[in-house]
């Protein structure tokens, strides 16, 4: 009895772990303020694949537009693509 309890109990935690990590991919994660920026740009000077680079900072430049003209769901969204370029090169 307790043996099948267990059983279910793991197969029950296994199928709602796929899904829980799909909604909190679909939700920026990204802060937009000047200490997320600079930690940001940090990384980006640091990678050596230069496309991907490239990339990452005109996300950068697009966040940081953003930013100033108070869309802060677009920075994040910006400073999003540009941590998964970063993310891509690692």
């Amino acid at each position: 009895m307790l043996k099948s309890s267990m059983i279910a109990a793991a197969l029950l935690a296994a199928a709602t772990m796929p899904s829980y990590a799909a909604s909190m991919s679909a939700m920026p994660m990204s802060k937009c303020d000047d200490a997320s920026m600079t930690m940001m740009q940090g990384k980006i000077d640091g990678m050596t694949n230069m496309a991907h680079k490239k990339m990452a900072t005109k996300e950068m430049m697009m966040a940081k537009s953003s930013m100033e003209a108070n869309k802060m769901k677009t920075c994040s969204m910006h400073m999003d693509k540009a941590m998964k370029d970063i993310g891509s090169t690692m």
